[in-house]
């Protein structure tokens, strides 16, 4: 006899079968009784979070390594507070899903007709659901059990093809209400190219980089989120011509490949790679996104550089649509052009500068000592800070070893995205997040969840008691002149070691080098929970590749 399915099940079974194994939520009673009796006896274990801002980011850090992520939530005072997070992921492409646990029909034809409230309405029935419908590629609303499965399969299928969020709303009174049981496995829809437009994108591309004497390839995040990494290399390696990739896609192939050149982001791009970028009289660029945070002072030459992005070529005035990164690829692979002999420039020997143990931290000097302990099973997070210059410029060996979120760029999200990025992570791998302390102010409850899982990231918290770059954007010159910080640019100064005698886990705070190696040494060897170092460095000591707009 075939196992009863209810609609509770058949989302979670769905969920499961797309590669979910951790779901983040927060409890609430218009959602408890799917994550009571469906989520917590299922395969997928159930993690509970502090907030939903901390549990959208987690899911969101889970997604760019597994594939998928979800987290569930409470009717509008829930699903409200997970918008920024789920705002962030639309953005950049992470493939997120929102179940929202909304209130029952009844609850909710009451409040449209007599005007009696249930606890969380705002203004009815479509509230949450407009809300959402702005930031996810699919919006549902669960209130019929017989449309259940299309529904569901829907998003779901949306979700993993448009590599975007999608939000669920399931009403409390429809979760043990029978339903048709899964049939097949979802998968993505296959990208669509207009062949005319395909054959004069690959012809025009093709042209370039055969009469090019030094061109170059531009690798950007669309590589990564449409699972296009061994294509790229293929193809990279085929026409043996270097690569550099953006921040927002840094380590998407590994940088340790002999053709990496470094990671193009402006001017806080190091100086081999701004030298290859100007002596390349082609560059295609491979699902790179165009954002403030690789332009810095610098535009790209748009005549000498072919975008394949968004479904679309474009080359100086030449515009081709419906062309798929994948297709573009596979065309050029198939075409056999020759291979180049462009000459790398040689990378600078990495050394870390010697440091005497009482020696004062920088913000520079910080990330030169931190390199020596980046290898290939370090997965780095860098968050919306000055921390984006200094990691820019760190050698990640491993594929996949970076997650940033340089393009919406919201403060606070690395530290609770390691909680989904631990979880994700492969037997061995271990979790760095480096933290601005204003943005780690706005989520630092996420160290609650981290100990009470056991996961082990070694946050660093870099304490120079303002919020930096917010500062240098509005005013740099501050940071040479004897000027003071914009008032709203100053922090409340916390002691963020202690906060590891509140949530459980082990904290260190440092100002000198030697009391950073110390420091180190016990993270590395605290396995069984989060560690914190707060790292005290002068308030006006900035990355030097961020120097170039404060002189």
């Amino acid at each position: 006899m075939a196992e009863r399915c209810t609609v509770g099940k058949y989302l979670i079974d769905r969920l499961h079968q797309l590669g979910l194994d951790h779901l983040f939520a927060i409890a609430g009673d218009y959602s408890i009784d799917w994550l009571n009796r469906y989520v917590a006896p299922s395969s997928v274990e159930l993690i509970n979070e502090v907030n939903e801002v901390n549990a959208g980011y987690a899911a969101d850090g889970y997604a760019r390594l597994k594939g998928i992520g979800a987290l569930c939530v409470t009717y509008s005072a829930g699903a409200l507070c997970a918008v920024n997070a789920v705002a962030g992921a639309y953005v950049e492409k992470v493939p997120i899903v929102l179940i929202n646990g909304t209130p029952s029909i009844k609850k909710t034809i009451t409040f449209e007709q007599t005007g009696f409230s249930a606890h969380h309405f705002i203004t009815g029935r479509e509230t949450d659901l407009q809300s959402f419908e702005h930031i996810t590629a699919a919006a549902i609303r669960i209130d019929n059990p017989e449309l259940a499965p299309r529904l569901i399969d829907h998003a779901l299928t949306t979700c993993i093809s448009e590599r975007r969020p999608v939000y669920i709303e399931l009403l409390q009174d429809m979760v043990d209400l029978e339903c048709e049981p899964p049939h097949g496995v979802l998968k993505p829809a296959r990208p669509l190219s207009d062949r005319d437009s395909l054959d004069q994108s690959i012809a025009q591309v093709r042209e370039r980089l055969e009469s090019a004497d030094n061109p170059l390839i531009w690798v950007g995040p669309e590589v990564d989120r449409f699972g296009l990494q061994d294509k790229a290399a293929r193809l990279i390696q085929q026409l043996n011509i270097p690569f550099v990739t953006e921040l927002l896609s840094k380590a998407v192939l590994s940088e340790d490949d002999l053709l990496f050149a470094g990671v193009l982001d402006g001017q806080a791009s190091s100086e081999a790679v701004t030298e290859l970028v100007a002596a390349s009289d082609f560059v295609l660029a491979l699902g790179v996104w165009l954002t403030d945070i690789n332009s810095l002072g610098w535009e790209p030459d748009y005549d000498r550089t072919a975008f394949a992005s968004f479904d679309a070529v474009k080359l100086g005035t030449f515009f081709s649509g419906h062309v798929a990164l994948e297709h573009l690829m596979d065309g050029l692979l198939a075409a056999k052009i020759p291979a180049k002999s462009r000459k790398l420039p040689e990378r600078p020997a990495r050394s870390a500068p010697a440091t005497r143990p009482s020696e004062i931290i920088t913000y520079q000097g910080f990330y030169e000592f931190i390199q020596r302990y980046v290898d290939r099973n370090t997965v780095i997070s860098s968050d919306a800070s000055m921390n984006y210059f200094g990691s820019l410029l760190l050698d990640i060996p491993r594929q996949g070893g970076f997650i940033v979120q340089s393009s919406y760029s919201s403060i606070g999200y690395s530290a609770p995205a390691a909680t989904g990025i631990c979880l994700a992570a492969a037997p061995g791998q271990r979790v760095m997040v480096f933290s601005g302390d204003g943005g780690f102010q706005m989520t630092a409850q996420c160290l609650s969840t981290q100990t009470r899982f056991r996961l082990n990231p070694i946050i660093f918290v870099i304490d120079n008691g303002v919020y930096a770059v917010e500062q240098w954007l509005a005013d740099s010159s501050v940071f040479h002149a004897d000027k003071p910080f914009y008032e709203p640019c100053l922090l409340h100064r916390w002691n963020y070691s202690r906060l590891s005698e509140v949530f459980g886990c082990r904290g260190w705070e440092v100002g000198t080098y030697g009391e950073l190696r110390e420091a180190l040494t016990g993270a590395l060897e605290n396995t069984g929970g989060p560690s914190l170092i707060q790292v005290r460095v002068p308030d006006k000591s900035i990355p030097d590749n961020a120097q170039w707009k404060a002189q």
